[in-house]
């Protein structure tokens, strides 16, 4: 069995990291914004009863999608870089 190369492990790390984070992402976000739909906070602190347009609601799916994969990419992909060098 030929062992993969480091640079191999990381990005396959990082892909799958990446994979994980955009699902689970996606998911919070949709959540988020039927979930904070119907309510926008004021100036003032109060809590005022408006609906929020669907285009600002799917650039906030967008954004939790992309930053959670972007998270979860770099931690899976620096684990892979620390198990890089063990070998079992």
């Amino acid at each position: 069995m030929a062992r993969d190369s480091c640079l191999a492990r990381v990005t396959a790390g990082f892909a799958v990291g990446g994979a994980v984070g955009g699902a689970v992402g996606a998911v919070y976000g949709t959540y988020e914004a039927i979930r904070l739909s119907f309510f926008v906070y004021s100036s003032v602190s109060d809590l005022v009863s408006t609906t929020v347009p669907g285009v600002m609601k799917i650039r906030y799916i967008g954004q939790t999608t992309l930053g959670s994969a972007a998270v979860f990419g770099l931690f899976l992909g620096a684990g892979s870089l620390i198990h890089c060098g063990k070998s079992y």
